[in-house]
């Protein structure tokens, strides 16, 4: 190599801090002299950004407070002081129990996606956390943002699918143990009626709790009085799980649609966002959807390009990533509630 060749420079990023560390490796050529200080200012590599601690810490805190909160007034939300300080002295049991619980499946599904994104060394945020106080569930998941320019077809697809699958291995076993414990004997009452995906229903009838199918009990739908803790941190598990495989935009079902199908993947939202529409004005069931429509259509309901969308999938990747399609048949509860009139 030759003296006067300039120096080349790679700085790859594991991870932006904000007060945490920062990797940044340089890779030089062999032979190559270092820059010298009168070496021209665009040469130099970009600087590093640094990734927030302090707001993902502080939503993280909030949510924590406010799916301590749902779960201690008994996934019924009120405002009234006196209520609230007797069902925290005699339920903070449960809202310990469906606070960690809920936050387990959210902190799971985003490090799964947290965790690929930093293998492939595409820059991302922390998780941030979203607190819905005064709501029966308490919150409205997690997300993490990340610089999916970087990403090429196969490392999209990875990263989109690892949320969802890493959120499930932890959602299901605590839905499980919520059935377990559901007591359907004594009549149902309450402000509102759960919504029950497929995967519940098949269960409860595979393994029926006292009581169910009694009392006019629906097969679909349970009271907000039959609630416990496990169950309903894992409804809202698949819940959320269902919801972020919707086929559309850059949700994760977004990345793995375009991944598998490419640029034919626009027909399929725009189907899926026709389909949408139509059961919410069947069913009118826009005041449940309504905000996330618009969210959508904000974002744009098509995928952008990939880094390299001519890199190859394998044979595993695509069968995994068709069977995942049915994530959201299987998790989501159209109606998600049945409000008491």
């Amino acid at each position: 190599m030759h003296g006067n060749e300039k120096t080349s420079a790679e700085i790859s990023e594991t991870g932006l801090g904000d007060e945490d560390y920062v990797l940044a490796e340089v890779v030089q050529r062999p032979g190559a002299t270092a820059a010298s200080p009168q070496e021209p200012r665009q040469s130099r590599p970009p600087p590093i950004r640094r990734r927030r601690v302090k707001l993902p810490l502080i939503l993280f805190l909030i949510t924590c407070l406010s799916t301590f909160f749902a779960g201690a007034v008994g996934w019924i939300p009120t405002l009234e002081p006196m209520p609230i300080r007797r069902a925290i002295l005699s339920q903070w049991q449960d809202g310990l129990i469906y606070m960690a619980c809920i936050l387990a499946i959210l902190l799971t599904h985003e490090m799964g996606h947290f965790l690929v994104t930093l293998r492939y060394r595409i820059p991302a945020s922390l998780p941030y956390f979203v607190p819905f106080p005064i709501s029966p569930v308490g919150t409205m998941g997690a997300v993490i943002g990340m610089d999916g320019r970087r990403a090429d077809r196969r490392e999209m697809f990875d990263i989109g699918l690892a949320g969802p699958l890493a959120g499930l291995f932890v959602a299901v076993p605590i839905l499980l143990v919520g059935i377990q414990q559901l007591d359907l004997s004594a009549p149902g009452h309450g402000l509102y009626r759960l919504d029950l995906p497929l995967y519940v229903r098949w269960t409860l009838q595979a393994n029926p709790p006292p009581g169910y199918h009694l009392d006019g009990v629906a097969a679909d739908q349970i009271w907000c009085s039959h609630l416990n803790p496990y169950f309903m941190a894992g409804w809202v598990g698949l819940l959320i799980t269902g919801l972020n495989m919707m086929p559309v935009s850059q949700l994760d079902g977004g990345h793995v649609v375009y991944a598998l199908f490419g640029r034919r993947s626009r027909w399929i939202a725009r189907g899926f966002m026709v389909a949408a529409i139509a059961y919410m004005t069947v069913t009118q069931t826009w005041d449940r959807w309504a905000l996330m429509m618009v969210l959508i259509f904000l974002i744009g309901i098509h995928h952008p390009p990939t880094r390299d969308d001519s890199v190859k999938l394998g044979w595993l990747r695509i069968a995994v990533g068709l069977a995942s399609l049915a994530i959201p048949l299987l998790c989501f509860p159209p109606q998600v509630l049945h409000i008491v009139e």
